[in-house]
């Protein structure tokens, strides 16, 4: 009974914490440790150009919490995250319900931003392309090897598609964005789901023309380099990068464009689950939506989320749930817009904000 108690007085501290800080009006004037506080982070690409760009202000305007995030790969974060080494970790997967029960006093899993994972490709003297769910699915399992294959010029009538082979580019390391996709691709093909697999670490096709590359960094950089190349990657990158992207049929039958718009109609369909996470008693923030309905949602969208303990030092436990406020606000997730990715929409964040609290 005491220690429900103290657990109840943590979470209303945090509570009036996080009101404090959200009704501040002016730099500086939010409650903030008064040591410097180190937050240290890993784990997803995906996210990266927004979090470096969230990260920088936020130390700018508090400036004695610092930020340390090391861009690798989901499964990196979640490894890091389970061995206690980071204080915070990144994840497009989320993390195994299971490894959360095994986690010491609990973890909270954050969706902060949202993405959409889109494909780039190396055509000279093309910059727009169609691509059916038959042609990009084929084109994964390994079927479709050419450019002028019949699938992929049936909706691109006005292209003269070159006879090239095609030369496909995977993650090379377990992955959010891999996982996103082969969700995604598991969905809506049997064949896939079979054959290659909804995982972090797809089983992708043993063929000469499968290339491997590390991060979504690292995709984008063999598919600029190599003529006839395609690969997924988050759309934030491929707009840093300059490569085309494909538009891609949705379930409404639709070629559709990544954007916000688009992504944030795939999200309005998201239904989180009503059980709480185990341990922590955090709220069950952790949903897909592999194939949304919309007749304009773009058909790989999904969150990417921010793992964190429940209950640690109070230093950092107050630094990370200002953190996290800064990133939830109007202005950071209009900014994850102008970068390619996707702001939560408002109900979302509420939900996210209310779970905020469970950082204590």
């Amino acid at each position: 009974m005491i220690s429900r108690c103290a657990t109840l007085i943590r979470r209303l501290t945090a509570v009036l914490a996080i009101a404090s800080f959200i009704l501040a009006a002016t730099p500086g004037t939010a409650q903030v440790p008064e040591n410097p506080v180190n937050l240290r982070g890993s784990g997803a690409s995906f996210p990266y150009p927004i979090y470096v760009e969230w990260f920088r202000q936020f130390t700018h305007r508090e400036n004695n919490i610092f930020i340390f995030y090391e861009m690798s790969s989901s499964g990196d974060g979640i490894r890091d995250f389970v061995g206690h080494t980071v204080d915070f970790a990144a994840s497009d997967a989320a993390i195994d319900i299971d490894e959360l029960r095994n986690l010491k006093g609990g973890g909270v899993v954050l969706p902060v931003t949202a993405g959409e994972v889109v494909l780039v490709f190396n055509l000279p003297g093309i910059d727009k392309l169609k691509l059916s769910r038959e042609a990009y699915v084929g084109i994964f399992l390994g079927e479709i090897t050419h450019w002028d294959d019949p699938k992929i010029a049936a909706a691109n009538p006005d292209i003269k598609l070159p006879r090239d082979e095609i030369t496909v580019v995977t993650r090379s390391e377990s992955s959010g964005t891999s996982y996103i996709f082969s969700g995604h691709m598991s969905s809506v093909s049997q064949d896939f789901r079979e054959k290659i697999g909804l995982d972090r670490t797809p089983s992708w096709p043993k063929l000469p023309r499968f290339k491997r590359a590390p991060g979504n960094q690292g995709v984008a950089a063999k598919v600029r380099k190599k003529v006839g190349a395609i690969g997924y990657v988050e759309h934030g990158f491929a707009q840093l990068v300059n490569l085309p992207v494909a538009l891609l049929e949705n379930r409404a039958g639709n070629y559709i464009a990544a954007g916000p718009k688009s992504g944030a109609e795939a999200l309005s369909e998201v239904e989180f689950p009503k059980a709480s996470l185990p341990i922590s008693g955090a709220p069950n923030l952790i949903a897909w939506i592999w194939d949304p309905k919309g007749e304009t949602a773009y058909p790989i969208t999904s969150f990417s989320w921010l793992l964190l303990y429940a209950d640690q030092d109070d230093q950092k436990a107050q630094a990370l749930r200002q953190m996290l406020v800064f990133m939830l606000s109007n202005a950071s997730q209009s900014q994850a817009g102008s970068l390619g990715l996707v702001p939560l929409p408002e109900n979302i964040r509420q939900k996210v904000l209310n779970a905020v609290t469970y950082v204590r």
